[in-house]
């Protein structure tokens, strides 16, 4: 067997490579993790997704919320006691990278939820993240969300098809 002509560029460009797909499919778990906890109610899997440090600016309608406290206050202070059930559906997400550990993220949201008098409500969203990756984990250190519209859907209800 001959020799190896082994390029090592070519070596660390594909580690770039791998490092993209997998640093991508990392954020990908954290825009589902956010949708996942928040409307399972699944505090570790919702709270996971942060960052000590994040920031999750709501917006004029709930505010912005600042480290693990601060979201934790906006969870169970502020949204559950709104909503008794949401879903959200995230969508379209773009990522661009800032360097090797951090990037930005733009996507969708539609959000469908009651509240406690049973009123449904449909909300339309954008999500604008930070991803930063430290230590080896990636999470979101700031999360803004754009809202559309956040509209009540009169006679409209939730219920289970049984």
């Amino acid at each position: 067997m001959s020799g190896s002509n082994i390029d090592v560029n070519q070596v660390k460009a594909l580690e770039r490579r791998i490092d993209e797909i997998e640093s991508r499919n990392a954020m990908r778990d954290l825009v589902s993790n956010y949708c996942h906890g928040f409307d399972r109610r699944d505090w570790e899997c919702f709270i996971g997704i942060w960052h000590q440090d994040a920031v999750w600016d709501i917006g004029p309608l709930f505010g912005s919320f600042h480290g693990h406290e601060g979201i934790r206050q906006a969870v169970y202070e502020i949204l559950y006691p709104v909503w008794r059930e949401s879903h959200h559906l995230t969508t379209n997400l773009f990522i661009t990278f800032t360097d090797d550990d951090h990037a930005k993220g733009i996507s969708n949201v539609d959000c469908m939820g009651a509240n406690p008098d049973d009123e449904v409500q449909m909300v339309g969203a954008t999500y604008i993240d930070q991803f930063e990756r430290r230590q080896g984990v990636w999470k979101i250190a700031h999360r803004a969300v754009e809202i559309h519209y956040f509209n009540a859907m009169p006679g409209m209800e939730m219920s289970k098809p049984w």
